[in-house]
């Protein structure tokens, strides 16, 4: 198991939609997320940020996460999300974060 957190700016004007997609998450996302091997996901707001963390239990989490950013309801959900976010650049929507501690 691999711990991740990730962390992106929500745009001010559209937190409430943001807020309001997570907690109406289609069953298709949650489904996708666990084929892929996500478990434990999380995401956290603070100050405009949102903080995204989760466990993957797979074994090739590239080969993984190419078929949750390929299925064409992920692609409508992270459209959909990707509307409130403020990407750190084109390249990177969600920028990784590095685990400093951990205690079971």
């Amino acid at each position: 198991m691999h711990r991740y957190a990730r962390i992106i700016r929500i745009r001010p004007d559209k937190l409430d939609e943001y807020k309001r997609l997570r907690a109406e998450c289609w069953p298709q996302v949650r489904r996708m997320m666990h084929e892929q091997n996500i478990r434990n996901c999380s995401i956290y707001h603070k100050d405009g940020l949102a903080v995204l963390y989760y466990e993957y239990v797979g074994t090739d989490y590239a080969a993984d996460q190419q078929k949750f950013h390929e299925d064409p309801t992920m692609r409508k959900w992270q459209q959909l999300t990707g509307d409130c976010q403020q990407p750190w650049s084109k390249a990177q929507r969600w920028a990784a974060m590095e685990e400093v501690f951990h205690q079971d």
